[in-house]
């Protein structure tokens, strides 16, 4: 896009467009854990807006600055217990348990604020957004190491490696003696608390919180995890990937801007985006299946071959 705007590629705009992705890496951090396992998460969005409301109204207040990052953590991870309820006890459809979600923590957010914008929050709590270290901005810093932290514990370790394998195979997990449920409410409680780390990020960012405030961003997260290699259907993919794909939707988006391109299509790009992706995985995972299928057939006959 730098023959379009000459601005686009300049360092300040790569470094803006990385501060701007941030929101969406911790996010499609969560996100991957959910699935991986072969659920959905589409309550971030509600999670978000709830936590940095409820975080903004207590610094406003003049409360402490902990005690608002503690109250808006416990509030992604108490959501994310009730999604994990929902669909190991209740068996409902991962879909439709965080999809209600999602509206109950609007309509939540709505009461908790009287219907009106989250304003007045001290200008410090904004300042925080500016701080750089080691010549990159601070909280870039802690999300890159965040995610890096993430990627050695989900691909090195053996707890972490229980993820993909429930989402790969959930019967053998079982067989393997993985505590199945109990891993699948790790994934959506992770997801909760990094939706509400994504709240508190909203607030220092912007410095208000509005009453529809991360509506509509399930959907660019989800499209950002599967372009980053993420599958739908559970047990592949990588945090690293997923990162990526949310620094090239918001690189896009960024692309847009910069190519006056009205906001509104947007979502329409992220959703079609998010339907090639889709389409494409399941294209790659019906033929890997194909081929594996065919790999067992010929085994089976060169087995009865032997044996007459």
């Amino acid at each position: 896009m730098g023959f379009i705007n000459t601005d686009y590629l300049s360092l300040q705009n790569i470094d803006k467009s990385l501060k701007s992705s941030l929101l969406y890496i911790v996010l499609a951090v969560g996100m991957t854990f959910v699935l991986l396992t072969g659920n959905l998460d589409i309550s971030v969005g509600g999670t978000l807006g709830l936590s940095a409301a409820v975080c903004g109204t207590i610094l406003r207040d003049g409360g402490n600055i902990f005690l608002a990052v503690i109250a808006a953590l416990l509030i992604g991870a108490f959501i994310g217990l009730i999604n994990g309820f929902g669909v190991i006890k209740l068996k409902i459809s991962s879909f439709i348990m965080t999809l209600a979600l999602l509206s109950i923590t609007r309509v939540v957010q709505v009461l908790y604020t009287d219907g009106k914008w989250v304003e007045n929050i001290p200008a410090n709590v904004k300042e925080l957004s500016k701080i750089d270290i080691f010549g990159m901005n601070l909280l870039s810093f802690f999300v890159i190491v965040g995610v890096i932290f993430v990627q050695v514990y989900l691909s090195k370790s053996r707890k972490g490696r229980y993820y993909t394998a429930i989402g790969d195979n959930v019967d053998g997990a079982i067989s393997l003696g993985i505590p199945v449920n109990r891993y699948i409410a790790y994934s959506f409680v992770i997801s909760g608390i990094s939706a509400s780390l994504a709240g508190l990020i909203f607030v220092s960012q912007i410095g208000f919180v509005s009453t529809n405030a991360g509506a509509g961003i399930e959907l660019t997260v989800i499209a950002a995890c599967v372009l980053g290699g993420v599958s739908l259907i559970g047990g592949i993919g990588t945090v690293i990937g997923a990162a990526l794909g949310a620094i090239i939707l918001t690189s896009i988006n960024s692309a847009l801007v910069f190519m006056k391109v009205p906001a509104f299509w947007n979502d329409t790009i992220s959703g079609s985006l998010l339907i090639i992706i889709v389409v494409i995985d399941a294209l790659l995972v019906f033929h890997a299946n194909k081929k594996a299928k065919k790999v067992r057939l010929n085994a089976r006959v060169l087995q009865k071959g032997a044996q007459g």
